[in-house]
């Protein structure tokens, strides 16, 4: 496992419940603040899928991912609901309120 994907499980497990981050802020606390596109690899890789809680990394818009590796969006957006993550009507996480 490279250095970034070490640091990127370390981002992702500091995400507190009801939170999200971006996929952008991940990178950029892992050390590459240009490799949004390299956290959505390593998520999609998630060695400790129920430990490492990938379903709160989503777009920097709120919106989720349509690929998300562990049953898809549908099951992301359960994830976070069951959370208490607050989603806008047109279905994005309101990042105002659950971002960091």
């Amino acid at each position: 496992m490279t250095e970034f994907a070490r640091n990127v499980y370390a981002a992702v497990r500091s995400i507190p419940r009801g939170c999200v981050m971006s996929y952008g802020r991940v990178a950029a606390l892992a050390g590459n603040p240009r490799g949004a596109r390299g956290v959505g690899f390593c998520l999609h890789r998630n060695p400790e899928p129920g430990e490492i809680p990938c379903h709160r990394v989503v777009f920097a818009d709120g919106s989720l991912a349509k690929g998300f590796a562990f049953g898809g969006e549908g099951v992301q957006r359960a994830l976070l609901e069951a959370e208490g993550v607050e989603f806008l009507p047109d279905g994005r996480v309101d990042m105002a309120s659950c971002g960091i």
